[in-house]
């Protein structure tokens, strides 16, 4: 779609001797230098650190060694991955100086296959918001439309790959974080099964509902990506002890006999430019030979709400720790308590604030039953109606974002209207289950929109097998 190179065929001319791992990254590194002040995708480049790690990348294929199968692609990391003795800061004044004693399990995953970090990607501070708007080093903007928000959380990483400073990056998805960015950005983002990557080392927002996930120029990369992060990890209590399926078989197997799920009461909100290209994936899903079969998930319209108490609790219970004594910066003053509450008026942005105290409300002695509680039970029967949707279907379609990417400033007066931003993807974190968008068409001012596939937990083979077709008719521009 942008005209870049695959991460895939990127690390087989490095492997073959054709390219070598430096000069790719020379490359990557020419169009940060170009246009990064104009998106600031990046908080911090590592240009000296990824240097040398493909001159090492092109040394061992010198001695006929074979790298991985990331073999000297850039990749661009989310800000709230830790990174051994390089600053990690979740885009908060809070953590702006520390440096953390080890590696996230998927950095070091993505190390041992071979990929060179060029840098970690500005983001909505410590993951909450639509827009990338909410950092404390500044707002991130969209490649495609420098007027424009490229979503968010996860929008400098979207922005990097988009942008071309980076072959693949990395995202968190609490609420859509990877999917709502990757759709605004015209790129493809992928959460995966809860449980199926590793999040140690990745700095919790919400830790039911954090899932770590890639950015790519095409499906097929994602599969690529999502095979070398994935897998059971024993440092992370929540990681599923079982084998990851292979992806790649699956991209080519088309989707004749599958069964495709329209959701008949799918909440509305959606532009109709969005709307219409969602029709048209469920036509071309169909003249390829599935079957559309309407199905409804009544508990979905109350997704919203339910994920607006979970997720603030669970980020006020995490983020306690930020306090100038166990991590973060710390203001000085006369006692203790004093202490706590101006590091963290000095550290915490408003939205952080602001979810921080409506978690702490619903978890409350007086109101915990009445919000909290309440919020688990919609959690409950979420997971049920899916479970009942998935018996008639194998995959459901559904829009990533409501709309293209919206101007600077449009909705940053609004916290609802942000918020309503994940109405299509807060779903499938609350079930944990994988979905991904998927560029299908643009709309209005021919900004991209991204489409989404669903499938039940661990059921990624089908939900790319369905994606990749996706991607086939897009290319052949089948749907406009």
């Amino acid at each position: 779609m942008n005209g870049f190179p695959s991460a895939r065929s990127i690390a087989e001319s490095i492997r073959t001797g054709e390219r070598s791992a430096r000069s790719v990254l020379d490359e990557h590194l020419a169009r940060i230098n170009e246009r990064e002040n104009e998106v600031h995708a990046f908080n911090l480049v590592l240009a000296e650190q990824a240097a040398s790690s493909a001159d090492e990348i092109d040394r061992r294929i010198a001695r006929g060694e074979n790298p991985g199968p990331l073999a000297g692609v850039p990749v661009a990391l989310k800000d709230n991955l830790c990174t051994r003795g390089i600053p990690t800061t979740c885009s908060s004044k809070i953590l702006q100086d520390w440096k953390p004693p080890y590696d996230a399990t998927v950095v070091t995953r993505l190390a041992n296959a071979g990929a060179v970090i060029v840098g970690k990607t500005n983001l909505d501070e410590f993951a909450m918001g639509s827009s990338t708007e909410n950092s404390a080093f500044g707002p991130t903007r969209n490649p495609l439309d420098v007027t424009r928000v490229p979503g968010g959380s996860s929008g400098g990483s979207a922005a990097a790959v988009a942008a071309g400073f980076a072959s693949l990056s990395l995202g968190s998805d609490t609420g859509g974080s990877i999917r709502q960015p990757a759709a605004l950005c015209g790129v493809v983002g992928v959460k995966p099964t809860y449980g199926a990557v590793s999040r140690l080392g990745l700095i919790a927002f919400a830790s039911s509902l954090d899932q770590i996930g890639p950015f790519t120029h095409d499906v097929a990369d994602a599969a690529l990506m999502l095979e070398v992060i994935a897998g059971h990890d024993p440092g992370d209590s929540t990681s599923i002890p079982q084998h990851f399926p292979s992806l790649a078989p699956s991209l080519d197997r088309g989707v004749s006999g599958l069964r495709i799920g329209r959701i008949t009461d799918l909440p509305e909100g959606a532009d109709q430019d969005v709307v219409d290209a969602v029709d048209a994936a469920f036509d071309t899903l169909a003249a390829a030979g599935a079957e559309i079969i309407d199905v409804t998930i009544p508990a979905f319209t109350y997704g919203l709400t339910a994920y607006y108490l979970i997720a603030p609790a669970e980020a006020s219970s995490n983020l306690a720790r930020y306090d100038g004594v166990r991590f973060g910066s710390r203001v000085a003053a006369s006692d203790t308590n004093a202490m706590y509450m101006a590091t963290r008026g000095a550290g915490f942005g408003p939205e952080v604030k602001r979810r921080i105290m409506l978690g702490t409300y619903a978890l409350s002695a007086g109101y915990y039953d009445a919000y909290y509680g309440k919020a688990l039970k919609v959690r409950r029967l979420m997971a049920n109606d899916f479970a009942a949707a998935y018996e008639h279907v194998d995959v459901l379609i559904t829009p990533a974002s409501p709309s293209v990417a919206f101007p600077f400033g449009s909705k940053t007066e609004d916290p609802l209207a942000m918020y309503l931003c994940d109405t299509y993807t807060i779903p499938s974190n609350l079930t944990g289950h994988p979905a991904m968008s998927v560029p299908f068409g643009t709309g209005e001012h021919g900004l991209p929109i991204g489409v989404q596939v669903l499938a039940p937990a661990f059921g990624e083979p089908t939900m790319f097998a369905v994606a990749a077709e996706l991607e086939r008719s897009a290319a052949r521009g089948e749907h406009v």
